[in-house]
Parts: structure tokens; C-alpha cells; sequence
């Protein structure tokens, strides 16, 4: 019985299968191909996040977000350089605002 995936998974995910005695069908994607894999699992992750409300699933979404800063040549230094300048020039999300409009 063949069980369809059709999705990015993690690097020892192949290992996890062969261990369980199952055989994995797998390829290695191309660089546009892995940038769309990463697209799509990050909204999945970030649904499965949403529907659970679990910390793995946090996990799961920075571990995408990791590999999408990778693939666009960004370290995690610089990404977290830049979360620090927009926390202090935008703030946080901590007052739990909602703008309802802004009148001119």
C-alpha cells in the first residue's frame, strides 16, 4: 500500500521512514521548486498552528522561516537584526492594539 505525501518534509524524515521499515519515494528539489515547497509549508505549518495552538508548531514555522532567510542568502543574525530595528521603530505586539481606521 503506497500512502501519497507530496510535500517538503525535514532532512531526517528519509531516515525516520527507512528505520520503520517503510520505502520512501522521494527527489531532491531544484532551487525555484524548494523556494515554492517552503512557500507552502510555511502556510501549512502556520494553519497547523493556528488549528492547534501547540509550541511544536511554533517550532515547526520558525524552522521554515529559518530555511526561507537560508535561501534568500540571510543569516539568522541578520534576520534577528532586523526583527530587533522593527520592534524599536514599530514596537511590539504586546498592547494587543487593533487600528480600525485612520481618519484624514
Amino acid at each position: 500500500m503506497e500512502r501519497e505525501i507530496n510535500k517538503l518534509v525535514r532532512d531526517n524524515i528519509i531516515d525516520i521512514i527507512l528505520s520503520n521499515n517503510q520505502k520512501p519515494i522521494y527527489r531532491i528539489l531544484n532551487e525555484e521548486e524548494y523556494k515554492e515547497s517552503l512557500q507552502r509549508k510555511l502556510l501549512e505549518e502556520v494553519n497547523e498552528f493556528l488549528q492547534s495552538g501547540e509550541i511544536v508548531e511554533l517550532a515547526d514555522i520558525l524552522e521554515v522561516v529559518y530555511a526561507l532567510a537560508k535561501l534568500k542568502g540571510y543569516s539568522i543574525d541578520k534576520l534577528e537584526k532586523v526583527r530587533q530595528e522593527k520592534k524599536l521603530l514599530n514596537g511590539e505586539f504586546n498592547k494587543k492594539i487593533y487600528l480600525e481606521s485612520v481618519q484624514e
